[in-house]
């Protein structure tokens, strides 16, 4: 890579890194910025419109993920484990990653099929819930209560019996 080639992708880097902190800092850390509406897409077991993050009422589970990260589609996979014990939980997961020429909802919907995905999967290009959730890496979780304050997160994968143990104090089954 040449010099030129080098700063200019060193100036991305920098200026993606940058766009992030600002909007955390517009938007809040923490969940004070919640909830957040994502469009929807068609996909297996998601419509396409649009949907409330964290759906007030419910007990909510999100997973934020991206289609170029190799931990989130086995995340995917844990969480496909777990969701079917929990009729009361809503799950959704949400990519922050922008369409385009690369990257286009048929894209998101196959890479979701591949991986086991059967819940709502939307898209938030803003990284608004990022922000909001003060998540700094993917895949993250977060699990929130029927008022929409967030009782559980974290970042990296977490293990399906740290779900689910996390789930059973919120839905009041531990």
């Amino acid at each position: 890579m040449n010099r030129r080639r080098l700063l200019a992708a060193l100036a991305g880097i920098g200026l993606t890194g940058g766009s992030f902190w600002a909007a955390r800092g517009l938007s809040g850390t923490g969940a004070g910025a919640l909830p957040i509406r994502v469009e929807t897409i068609d996909a297996a077991g998601s419509e396409s419109g649009s949907a409330t993050v964290p759906t007030p009422g419910r007990v909510t589970v999100v997973d934020l993920f991206a289609t170029w990260c190799a931990p989130c589609g086995e995340q995917i996979g844990i969480i496909d484990a777990v969701r079917t014990e929990y009729d009361e939980v809503l799950f959704v997961s949400v990519t922050n990653e922008r369409l385009g020429e690369s990257l286009t909802r048929a894209d998101i919907a196959d890479w979701w099929a591949e991986n086991g995905g059967a819940w709502t999967v939307g898209l938030n290009p803003g990284s608004d819930l990022m922000a909001a959730f003060g998540a700094d890496g993917l895949p993250y979780i977060a699990i929130t209560d029927a008022a929409g304050t967030v009782q559980f997160e974290h970042g990296g994968l977490v293990d399906a019996e740290t779900l689910r143990t996390e789930l059973d104090a919120v839905v009041g089954n531990g």
